[in-house]
């Protein structure tokens, strides 16, 4: 299997392309909408929410903490997820930063 050759790009590539990877699935989107919408950690309740198995909800809230989109807390046997608001703020001017670039071109091109 070929290499990703991510680090021939700069660190602000990477990070785009990994929150591009984040909104790439549409359960994530879901997990996302949904904890925005509880507006309160969530503590297990997503499986009847998004409708898919335990383990494929746990695999995309793992990714999400990765990123660092959503943040988890330990409580008893279960793990409580909500958004992380600083990082989501900080993603969202970076991704603000990069859609609009369009602003920066000559319209005489093309």
């Amino acid at each position: 299997m070929g290499l990703a050759k991510s680090e021939i790009f700069t660190d602000q590539q990477n990070e785009l392309a990994l929150f591009a990877k984040a909104f790439s699935h549409p359960a994530r989107v879901a997990i996302l909408q949904h904890l925005f919408k509880i507006n309160a950690c969530i503590c297990g309740d997503l499986v009847s929410e998004i409708g898919l198995a335990q383990p494929t909800i746990s695999q995309h809230l793992k990714e999400l903490k990765q990123l660092g989109l959503i943040k988890g807390t330990v409580e008893g046997t279960s793990v409580c997820y909500c958004i992380h608001p600083e990082n989501w703020a900080a993603m969202k001017a970076k991704l603000q930063d990069f859609l609009n670039l369009d602003t920066l071109i000559n319209n005489g091109c093309c």
